[in-house]
């Protein structure tokens, strides 16, 4: 089962659609019980990869803190305002052990789920929480050394980073896990890398993950880098990934790895064995919406950017339809999508969801469905799901002002696709609150001659062109505030 060069992801709350399935069914649903339907409409949308969020198994001290974090129990109240402690399981991600949940049918049901998925070419991903476990992980007992101790001062000191772990083998006073901006996350602990053992673990923990699924998404991957983990914690560990990654892929040559990243860390990551990771400066940069840094984004070389990740909205992130206005938001999934790398989609986004759903909860708000952006989201995977657009080479293309005094010009993000099979399209958004005008210059040899036809496929509509005044002047537009055009260029009969 092969990938496209430029795949497709659409994460899933786990938790959350299984119990939607569970109200329909009158009993807790299982990975079983996943229609077959709604698995046939991933494929038919496009996608390459599911990435299931929140699969392992988790505790009870975990879910308790959950329920009892007030700062966090008035967030999932303004996301459910008829909360329940049973819409509260715990975090996914303060995980006791990489056994699929119980109560989600366990590594038999998802074995057999992901060989549905592949049934239907559709390739699994999971997490790997490499920075930490729950508060109730066995080796707090069996190998309390793979922790980061505490001491009296330091809890003295920064008392919502340490807690006092209980044991019949005697207390502790560990570390929870954190990142150096942030205090400590309550229902984790801190593992160790310092500790040469405590990398030998994890690495056989992700070994154990890769053989039940194909790639896994590496939350908050950079911790673990050595200097973030001096930065952090005073101590210096030996590199992580390399080893890590590598060993995997002795063993499954074609697992994938997706690193959540921040920090200007991402070359860094794709040098250690990452296929893929997060493009959060690029989500950055559209939610401040000027065009030219965006555009500036798009210079880097395509031996990174093929290897970004680029979204809209995560689990981590604000919903894109509560961010931006209805405008802004295609344009911004424009200029996303249409951009080289993965593209990263999440549950809700087709619908214009508005809500975000903490990874603490197992239920979704009701909320009516976008029209108008979900008929957008179906124009653009039909987009997506093109040779060119998948498989084909990208080239940023320059903007030129129309005229001597115009400076509307700098508001254009534009570029090309082209396909083995000559199919050509030209991707124009104009990243302004103002009506724009600019010229692109078009690196196709073969224009002059003849008239072209550019056919919209997000708006239809189609322009004829005299291909001699394209090659000598180039392709004139002239776009409403935050308009974007997909057009594909066809030689007129």
């Amino acid at each position: 089962m092969t990938t496209p060069r430029y795949p497709l992801l659409y994460q899933i709350n786990t938790r959350v659609w299984l119990t939607e399935l569970s109200c329909g069914l009158g009993r807790r649903a299982t990975l079983d019980d996943i229609p077959d339907g709604e698995l046939d409409q991933l494929a038919e949308h496009g996608f390459d990869w599911i990435w299931m969020l929140s699969v392992w198994q988790t505790g009870l001290a975990g879910q308790q803190v959950s329920r009892t974090n007030p700062e966090w129990r008035r967030e999932f109240h303004e996301t459910l305002p008829d909360l329940t402690d049973e819409d509260i399981p715990g975090s996914g991600f303060a995980i006791t052990a990489y056994h699929v949940h119980s109560e989600l049918g366990g590594d038999e049901a998802l074995a057999r789920l992901r060989e549905r998925l592949r049934e239907r070419g559709l390739r699994l991903m999971l997490d790997f929480v490499p920075n930490h476990t729950a508060l109730d992980h066995p080796w707090v007992s069996q190998h309390p050394e793979y922790y980061i101790v505490g001491t009296e001062l330091d809890l003295a000191r920064a008392p919502r980073n340490y807690t006092r772990v209980r044991r019949p083998e005697g207390d502790l006073l560990l570390a929870h896990g954190r990142d150096p901006y942030f205090s400590g996350w309550p229902d984790t602990l801190q593992l160790n890398y310092a500790n040469p053992m405590t990398q030998t673990a994890m690495a056989a923990e992700l070994l154990k993950i890769a053989g039940q699924c194909d790639g896994v998404r590496c939350d908050m991957a950079m911790l673990v880098l050595p200097d973030v983990f001096q930065w952090t914690w005073g101590m210096v560990p030996r590199p992580f990934w390399p080893m890590a990654t590598q060993q995997v892929r002795n063993h499954y040559p074609e697992f994938c790895f997706m690193a959540e990243v921040y920090w200007d860390l991402e070359w860094t990551l794709q040098q250690q064995g990452f296929d893929y990771t997060y493009d959060k400066r690029l989500y950055d940069r559209l939610r401040e919406g000027h065009p030219r840094p965006v555009r500036e984004h798009f210079h880097a070389g395509l031996d990174y950017q093929d290897k970004l990740a680029r979204f809209l909205e995560n689990h981590d992130e604000p919903r894109a339809a509560a961010t931006f206005s209805p405008e802004v938001h295609k344009a911004a999934a424009v200029t996303t999508y249409l951009a080289p790398g993965l593209r990263f989609f999440h549950q809700g986004q087709f619908e214009g969801r508005l809500k975000r759903i903490s990874p603490h909860l197992s239920r979704a708000p009701e909320e009516p469905a976008n029209r108008d952006i979900r008929e957008f989201y179906q124009r653009l995977l039909a987009i997506l799901r093109r040779h060119a657009v998948r498989e084909g080479q990208w080239q940023l293309l320059e903007c030129l002002p129309a005229w001597r005094e115009n400076w509307t010009w700098d508001s254009f993000l534009a570029c090309f696709w082209r396909g083995n099979n000559e199919e050509r399209l030209i991707v124009a958004v104009n990243f302004a609150p103002h009506q724009s005008q600019c010229v692109l210059q078009l690196p196709f040899a073969d224009l002059s001659g003849t008239d072209w036809e550019l056919q919209d496929l997000l708006d239809p509509v189609t322009y004829r062109r005299d291909g001699d005044k394209l090659c000598s002047h180039g392709l004139f537009l002239d776009m409403m505030p935050w308009q974007s055009a997909v057009y594909w260029l066809q030689r007129c009969n």
